[in-house]
C-alpha cells in the first residue's frame, strides 16, 4: 500500500467515517425524543383546557428537538460525503 493511499485512509477517510458514526449515534436518541415531544404537542393542542403559554412551551421544545435532529442529520450526510469523496480519490490514484 503506497504512502499516499495510507495517508488518505488515516487522515481523511477514517475521520469521515468516525464523524458519520458519532452523528448517527446521537441522531437516533434525539429522534425518539422528537417523536415524544411531537406527540405531547399534539395532545396539548387537542385539549381544550390548555393555555397559550403551555402550547408555546410545547412548541418551543418540539422545535428544539427538531433542530437537533436536523443538525445531527447534516453531520451524518457531511461525514458520508467526506468519506465517499476520499474513497473515490483513492480509487483514481495512478
Amino acid at each position: 500500500m503506497s504512502s499516499r493511499v495510507l495517508a488518505l485512509l488515516v487522515l481523511v477517510v477514517l475521520p469521515g467515517a468516525i464523524f458519520t458514526a458519532v452523528s448517527t449515534y446521537h441522531l437516533f436518541p434525539e429522534w425518539v425524543v422528537l417523536d415524544t415531544s411531537y406527540q405531547d404537542d399534539q395532545t396539548l393542542a387537542q385539549r381544550s383546557t390548555a393555555s397559550m403559554g403551555d402550547f408555546n412551551v410545547a412548541q418551543v421544545a418540539e422545535n428544539r428537538h427538531r433542530l437537533d435532529c436536523f443538525a445531527e442529520g447534516v453531520g451524518v450526510l457531511l461525514g458520508g460525503v467526506i468519506t465517499s469523496i476520499d474513497i473515490h480519490s483513492i480509487c483514481i490514484l495512478p
